[in-house]
């Protein structure tokens, strides 16, 4: 096991329940990494709700609340509060943070609190046997859209910048790189800080979404289908032909306004006005 591995993974908690091939090994390992380059390990906890996705720091040695499904953000915010010193950092998946928790991730995001959401999407219900999720692609035929998903899917990243979210990007598990930077620089953020990460689900999005259950062949599909913008770009006009990039799904740091007021801030700034602090 290699010195990263060492030092984070608690072994005696091995092997995962990831299923071979899934993209959360190579999420964790960018978060270890991530946590590692900002030496920051000891001021770290993790909180995660409830699906493949949120069983990524129930592996680590480190502070870890593995919440109820959707509830991962209101235990964030509520651990912010009461330890404002702590780097908190946020698992959760396409269902559980658009889904079920959809309604937090509004308020989580309006108020800019300081958090870090890895929000990893592998465009299904994995875990519970290959449902559609909010982010399930059109025509995707799955156990509840059998023929053909008719939903548009949504756009957590847009839906949280609209809000307020400060610091906002998507990774795919292709960009393992660009990805570990990106952690890194949201826990260095202070405000609410967004990363989506496109993840293959080999055994059920494989199959419904994909038509592809080779994880390697997912990983090229991600780099075919996205183009990477530069920092504030969600849509860059003019950057590139329409040709080129017709279909594909912009990646990269889209926001990053560090000047953006955080909610903690905010709450100290009341509790002055009043006289309390």
């Amino acid at each position: 096991m290699n010195k990263l591995y060492e030092k984070y993974i608690k072994k005696e908690s091995l092997p995962t329940l990831f299923c071979p091939g899934c993209g959360n090994g190579i999420i964790q390992r960018a978060a270890m990494e991530a946590i590692e380059m900002n030496g920051c390990k000891e001021e770290t906890a993790c909180v995660s709700g409830i699906g493949c996705s949120s069983w990524i720091p129930c592996y680590l040695q480190l502070d870890v609340i593995h919440t109820m499904h959707g509830r991962a953000l209101p235990f964030a915010e509520g651990l912010k509060l009461a330890q404002p010193d702590k780097k908190i950092m946020v698992f959760t998946g396409d269902g559980d943070c658009v889904a079920i928790g959809g309604n937090h991730l509004l308020h989580a995001a309006a108020r800019n609190i300081d958090l870090t959401v890895v929000m990893v999407n592998n465009n299904i219900y994995g875990m519970t046997g290959g449902q559609k999720s909010p982010t399930t692609p059109l025509e995707a035929k799955t156990k509840t859209s059998p023929y053909g998903c008719i939903d548009m899917p949504m756009d957590a990243c847009g839906l949280v910048m609209t809000l307020g979210a400060s610091y906002v990007a998507r990774w795919t598990t292709a960009h393992p790189v660009q990805l570990t930077r990106s952690i890194a620089e949201g826990m260095n953020h202070k405000g609410f800080a967004f990363i989506e990460v496109l993840s293959q689900c080999p055994v059920q999005a494989g199959k419904n979404v994909w038509g592809e259950k080779d994880p390697a062949k997912i990983m090229d599909l991600y780099k075919k289908y996205t183009y990477m913008t530069k920092t504030g770009e969600v849509d860059p006009a003019g950057a590139r032909s329409a040709s080129a990039i017709e279909g594909k799904l912009p990646i990269g740091v889209f926001r990053n306004d560090p000047d953006a007021p955080e909610y903690l801030e905010k709450v100290e700034a009341k509790l002055a006005e009043c006289g309390i602090r």
